[in-house]
């Protein structure tokens, strides 16, 4: 399953007027980390042909590969936990918590990663 919204990660993630140039729409790191590839309307008997979700970063608004990793990640990682864990199981304020052990990773890696904090995504 990948939806526009949130699946694509070529739109915003924030407000666009402190965001890069961006395809439009705006799926945040919470939009990303709430999907559920298992759509309320689907019937369950077909729920069984849902094998996952996938995020997709097409590159027409995108110039650079510092770009395309600015715009994956972390939302790359949302999705993945999307894929692994229960939606039942997921708290975002947990995943926020784990998500700085990712970012110590991305930082070895040199990943340029969008730097966030709780309370943008929260509301808090």
């Amino acid at each position: 399953m990948t939806p526009g919204s949130p699946c694509y990660l070529d739109h915003y993630q924030g407000n666009p007027y402190n965001e890069p140039l961006a395809f439009g729409g705006n799926n945040t790191l919470s939009k990303v980390y709430s999907f559920n590839p298992i759509a309320q309307e689907l019937p369950k008997q077909q729920h069984k042909y849902i094998l996952g979700a996938q995020g997709n970063v097409w590159t027409e608004y995108i110039l650079s590969p510092e770009h395309v990793e600015y715009m994956a990640y972390p939302r790359a990682i949302a999705m993945a936990e999307v894929n692994w864990s229960p939606q039942k199981i997921r708290e975002f304020k947990h995943f926020m918590n784990h998500l700085e052990h990712h970012f110590i990773w991305l930082d070895m890696l040199k990943v340029n990663y969008r730097k966030l904090s709780l309370n943008e995504e929260t509301g808090l």
